[in-house]
């Protein structure tokens, strides 16, 4: 597991009218503050990677569908340096991974629908915060494709 990273089981609280979804509270102990919250979409098979931001926390649940989260330490003085570490979220795992700053990540859409990805980051977008790399690079060795067996 990656330095720093954390994976939280969340409740479903479901009944015939519905569902709450519990995602991040201030009082809890991963809270660190609050910056933005945004939703993500992905479809089947599509790939939003990589992204690394410099400052910023994510704090990333799925609310609908299923993706397969990657992370990959690159930071220069982590003792996980090297690491890669994937995590299924979704309707399967409904969870909350918190991403600090510095470690590579993206998602891939799972499953046969679209996927919403919430992520409650630490900080306000900020287009000079963000590297986005290339998905197919050879600087993080990690195989996009579907792994059989």
């Amino acid at each position: 597991m990656i330095k720093g990273v954390i994976i939280k089981p969340l409740s479903k609280i479901c009944d015939e009218r519905g569902s709450v979804m519990h995602m991040l509270r201030n009082d809890d102990p991963e809270f660190e503050k609050f910056g933005e919250i945004y939703f993500s979409t992905v479809y089947p098979g599509a790939v939003k990677a990589w992204h690394l931001h410099k400052i910023m926390a994510l704090h990333y649940a799925v609310v609908r569908g299923n993706i397969k989260l990657v992370l990959a330490d690159q930071r220069p003085d982590s003792e996980t340096r090297g690491e890669i570490q994937e995590i299924f979220m979704g309707d399967k795992n409904y969870c909350l991974v918190r991403v600090p700053a510095g470690v590579v990540n993206g998602f891939k859409g799972v499953g046969s629908e679209e996927a919403i990805v919430a992520n409650c980051a630490t900080e306000p977008h900020d287009q000079d915060e963000i590297i986005r790399i290339d998905p197919s690079t050879k600087d993080i060795n990690y195989n996009w494709d579907i792994k059989h067996g």
